[in-house]
Order: C-alpha cells, then structure tokens, then sequence
C-alpha cells in the first residue's frame, strides 16, 4: 500500500464508538442492578416469599428488555474500511461502498452524524454522537478526511 494512500492521523480500518452513551449506559445501568439487588437481599424471608413465579418472570423480562435496549446502543458503530463503510446503528448493519457516501454532515444540536447518499437518501450514523462534543467534531474531521480520499481514488 502506498505511504500516501491513508488520510493523515486514520489509519484503516477504523472504528468510532459512541463514548457518553457508552458510559452512560454502563454506570447507570450498573447501578439499577446493584439497587434492585439490594432491594431483594434487604428483603426478609417472608416478603420474598409473597413473589410468584409470574411476578420474577416480569421483572426478569423487564430487566433483559432494558439490557437488549442498551447493548442496541452501545452496538452502534461507524467503520472505515479500504472497500466500504459500514454503519452499525442498534442491530442494523448497512455497508456502503465509498462511491454511494456523498457527505457528512453534524450540524450543530444533532444528536449523531448524518451521511448523505448518492442515491439522495440520508441515513443516521450513531456511532458518533453529537453528545460526544470534541470528540465527535474530531471524529467527524477524520470520516470526511478518509471520504475525501477515497472520493479521489
């Protein structure tokens, strides 16, 4: 490969994650399962008893479709490749060759990035999350740089 064919300061593949999501998510969702673990162990005997087997179930329930929403979340992801890009928003995966990719774009108060579409569509990239601040604009900079490039070849 030659010297000069990666955008300054991306080297590919590259991936970007949302942070503050991420974060986010962990911590609170850390500390919603301590608390109800701690609920339940500060129960007596007696109290934990009056639980039917359909009630565990619900809460059970309630506490995998919390975790399915996070992890859908902290899935997403953009990814630079030599040949494509690839957009991973909760469980939906979209690859497109560098050619369909038109712009970037994050215009102030979004809450991820946008890319335009050859075809005059738009399609959302939240695996860069305005929320992120610098560390999106800087994410956003380097997408455009590796676009900028690829448009070229």
């Amino acid at each position: 490969m030659p010297a000069g064919s990666e955008p300054a300061g991306v080297r590919l593949p590259h991936t970007w994650r949302p942070f503050g999501v991420r974060l986010a998510g962990a911590v609170l969702g850390g500390g919603l399962l301590a608390v109800c673990a701690l609920t339940w162990i500060g129960f007596d005997a007696e109290t934990r008893a009056r639980f039917t087997i359909f009630q565990r179930g619900t809460l059970v329930f309630f506490g995998l479709l919390v975790f399915a929403v996070w992890f859908a979340l902290v899935r997403s992801r953009v990814v630079a490749e030599e040949d494509r890009l690839v957009v991973v928003n909760g469980y939906r995966r979209r690859d497109f060759a560098w050619p369909q990719v038109i712009a970037v774009r994050l215009p102030p108060g979004a809450p991820w990035v946008t890319l335009d579409l050859a075809d005059g569509t738009t399609v959302p990239a939240m695996g860069i999350q305005g929320s992120d601040g610098a560390r999106a604009r800087s994410a956003v900079r380097e997408l455009r740089s590796v676009l900028d490039t690829k448009s070229q070849v």
